[in-house]
C-alpha cells in the first residue's frame, strides 16, 4: 500500500464494500488517509472491514444499504459530507440478452445507472462547496468490447459509460469523474460466472479459469488490489486533470485502443 496520505480528512464513501474490489479500494483510499465509510447490504462483513482498516490504523464505519432501493438508498446517504465517490455493485447474471427478459434489464439498471444518479446528486453539494470531488464508476471491459454470455451485463455497462461520460461535461471544476473497467479480477464474482459458464458448456470451472487466463497477455487474473491502487490513484489530487476517462486494468486483453 502507498505510504502517501494525499486523502487526510476526507471522506469516502465505497459502494460494495464488503468484498471483492469493493473491499480492496475501502483499505486502499484508508491507507492514503481518507475517512472510508463503506456501503453493502452484508452488516456481517461489512463489520469485518471496518475492524480490518481500523486495526491497521485508518477510520472506517460502515453504512448498510441497498443498492436496488434508489429512495432507502437516497435516505441512507442524506447528510453523508463525502467528497469522494467509488460506484460498484454487483454485476447481473450471466445469460443470452435475447433469452433476457425485460425485467432483467430494468432491475439492472436500477441497480447501476440509478443507484449511481442518486448517489451523485446526494454527494455533488458537498464536493462543489469544498471545490474538490472524486466520482470513480466501476465497471467491465465490456463497456468497451462486450463478453459473450453477459448480454444484460454488456448493455448496463455501456450504459453506465454514457452516463459517466455525459456527466463528465457537466460536472463543475474540481469535480472529476472517471471509469475502471475491471478485466477478469480474481473475485466471488468472476468465480460465479466461471461456475455458470462451466455449467451452461458442459465443461469445468477450472478449464473455463484457463481460457480467460489464455486471453490475457499478462497470463493471470488480476487482484482486487491491483484494480483498487488504479480507483486510489483517480480520487486523489494527483488525478486532478484526469476526467471523462474510461481505464481498462485488464492485463492487455482488450483488442481496441
Amino acid at each position: 500500500m502507498t505510504s502517501t496520505r494525499d486523502l487526510e480528512g476526507r471522506t469516502a464513501l465505497v459502494c460494495g464494500a464488503s468484498a471483492g474490489i469493493g473491499r480492496a479500494t475501502a483499505a486502499a483510499l484508508a491507507a492514503r488517509g481518507a475517512v472510508v465509510v463503506g456501503l453493502a447490504r452484508r452488516a456481517d462483513r461489512l463489520a469485518t472491514l471496518v475492524a480490518g482498516i481500523r486495526a491497521a490504523g485508518g477510520d472506517a464505519r460502515a453504512l448498510e444499504a441497498d443498492m436496488d432501493d434508489p429512495e432507502g438508498l437516497a435516505a441512507a446517504v442524506q447528510g453523508l459530507d463525502a467528497t469522494v465517490l467509488v460506484h460498484n455493485t454487483g454485476g447481473p447474471p450471466g445469460g443470452r440478452l435475447l433469452d433476457d427478459p425485460p425485467s432483467k434489464l430494468a432491475s439492472a439498471f436500477q441497480r447501476h445507472v440509478l443507484s449511481a444518479q442518486v448517489l451523485v446528486q446526494a454527494l455533488l453539494p458537498t464536493m462543489t462547496a469544498s471545490g474538490y470531488g472524486r466520482i470513480v464508476c466501476v465497471t467491465s471491459t465490456s463497456l468497451r468490447e462486450p463478453i459473450p454470455g453477459l448480454g444484460t451485463s454488456n448493455t448496463i455497462r455501456a450504459a453506465m459509460g454514457g452516463w459517466a461520460k455525459t456527466l463528465s461535461g457537466e460536472l463543475p471544476p474540481g469535480v472529476t469523474i472517471n471509469t475502471v473497467m475491471p478485466g477478469f479480477t480474481d473475485t466471488d464474482r468472476l468465480t460465479s460466472l466461471m461456475e455458470a459458464r462451466a455449467a451452461r458448456e458442459g465443461t469445468t470451472p477450472d478449464a473455463v479459469r484457463a481460457a480467460f487466463i489464455a486471453q490475457v497477455p499478462e497470463g493471470r487474473l488480476a487482484d482486487p488490489e491491483e484494480t483498487a491502487g488504479v480507483i486510489a490513484f483517480l480520487c486523489s489530487p494527483e488525478a486532478a486533470y484526469v476526467r471523462g476517462q474510461a481505464i481498462a486494468v485488464d492485463g492487455g486483453r482488450l483488442r481496441s485502443t
